[in-house]
């Protein structure tokens, strides 16, 4: 597919246009399934969801991992116009014309039933968690991770992941700025997205020197990272609230990690982390209340090995892998009265969006 060095609206449509096009492409010339599994977004895949759906004649379900049309209106990506009305109105008909409606969390479920769509056809199929994560170790262990980037002795306080609008990362930078006389804690911001470039700007800006930029890491490195970490971070901008439920979500409690969560209250992710006990929940963009939460973990190394503990303990009981995939391959088989063939259109799974 395509995927463009500077992201711009126009390149953004294209890049999802390009991966339909392939993903499309791939489902015809491949044998006839029994069902489709559409992931959206991208919500363009609902084109050839119902084309392929016709012509094969047999069900899809589509799964909602994040309201995009909601997602572009309420973060301001995309102006209330066509393009938006067009948005909704093929989101409509392929909510119409599924078989079945998947999606993250109740929140999401509630919101897409609102849409019109009946009860019964909206229905839970959570993510789950890597098994690897379980193996994290609780304490300890992280070394190589910080030998390899100069942060040995250092309180790392971990943001992985996706760096793009939804985040609101400009909050992680300002309680980096806050905490710039206190040379041991480490503001690590671990990824790549949309706004990378100009959080690094606002990084020169500030001029704090307490926060570092580091790529996407191979799976090995990237384990380790989470065990080096003292405290993880989940933030969002304040107008979102349950238009998607990050996956970090599952990764930062399965591995163990105490989280801050800066997101709104009445949000999926406030509600998990204070349900858990996973960590600290503090007002979105309040770049104040993130640091205090930080330091109030850092103080009481005790509070993060029980957040940590109390996470993973959630982790194992919600998004067990085997349980998850048993009750969608028993609603698979519900749909097609036989055990299933299935043609999946989505895109490659990712366990720190």
């Amino acid at each position: 597919m395509y995927v463009p060095q500077r992201v711009t609206t126009a390149r953004r449509i294209l890049h999802e246009a390009s991966f339909v096009a392939s993903a499309s492409l791939r489902a015809l010339i491949g044998p006839r399934p029994n069902v489709l599994f559409v992931v959206s977004p991208p919500l363009g895949l609902a084109l050839p969801a119902m084309l392929l759906s016709r012509l094969w004649r047999i069900p899809y379900v589509f799964h909602v991992a994040d309201l995009q049309p909601d997602s572009a209106l309420d973060l301001g990506m995309l102006a209330p116009g066509p393009l938006a009305q067009a948005l909704y109105m093929m989101e409509r008909l392929v909510y119409r014309r599924a078989a079945l409606v998947t999606t993250l969390t109740d929140a999401m479920r509630r919101r897409i039933v609102a849409k019109g769509v009946p009860e019964a056809k909206v229905v839970l199929l959570s993510d789950w968690a890597d098994p690897a994560l379980f193996s994290v170790p609780l304490r300890g262990g992280g070394e190589a991770f910080r030998r390899a980037f100069g942060l040995e002795g250092r309180f790392l306080v971990v943001h992985a992941g996706n760096m793009g609008v939804k985040q609101g990362l400009e909050v992680v930078l300002e309680a980096a700025a806050q905490s710039r006389r206190d040379p041991d804690v480490v503001y690590v911001l671990v990824g790549d997205g949309a706004m990378r470039a100009s959080l690094e700007l606002r990084v020169t800006a500030l001029g704090p020197s307490n926060v570092r930029f580091v790529p996407l890491q191979p799976r090995a490195m990237f384990l380790d990272l989470l065990a080096a970490a003292d405290v993880c971070l989940v933030t969002q901008q304040r107008t979102v609230a349950d238009i998607v439920f990050p996956s970090k979500v599952l990764t930062l409690l399965a591995a163990g990690r105490p989280v801050v969560a800066s997101v709104s209250p009445g949000s999926e992710v406030a509600r998990v982390v204070r349900e858990a006990e996973a960590g600290l929940v503090v007002p979105p963009e309040d770049p104040g209340a993130l640091r205090k939460a930080v330091l109030t973990l850092r103080g009481d190394a005790a509070a993060r090995d029980a957040s940590g503990e109390r996470g993973r303990a959630y982790a194992r009981q919600h998004w067990d892998r085997e349980r998850i995939l048993f009750e969608m391959d028993a609603r698979l088989l519900r749909l097609t009265g036989s055990p299933a063939c299935v043609s999946t259109l989505s895109p490659e799974p990712d366990h720190v969006r």
